[in-house]
């Protein structure tokens, strides 16, 4: 079947040299690309896997914290537990 296509001109060069390298035809080479894409669309992809994100260092936190605790270590510098003492502890 004959069809018309607008390639961008640096690729319809770089392809026509490739089809001239092998000695084939330009349809050739379009053919055999558009199969390649067609079978990696068709193949079918593995499920998707989160990776692992822990980090892998040495044991957890120094000391256990309550959640006040931390909060007051996240804050330090930056006014102090007075500027978030109306938050629930």
């Amino acid at each position: 079947m004959k069809t018309t296509v607008e390639i961008a001109d640096g690729l319809l060069q770089e392809a026509k040299a490739c089809a001239a390298g092998r000695g084939v035809p330009l349809r050739n080479l379009v053919e055999e690309g558009l199969r390649a894409v067609v079978e990696r669309e068709r193949a079918p992809k593995p499920p998707f896997k989160l990776r692992d994100g822990r980090f892998k260092g040495g044991g957890g936190m120094a000391k256990d914290l309550t959640w006040a605790e931390i909060r007051d270590l996240v804050y330090e510098g930056r006014g102090g537990a007075a500027s978030h003492r109306h938050d629930r502890g």
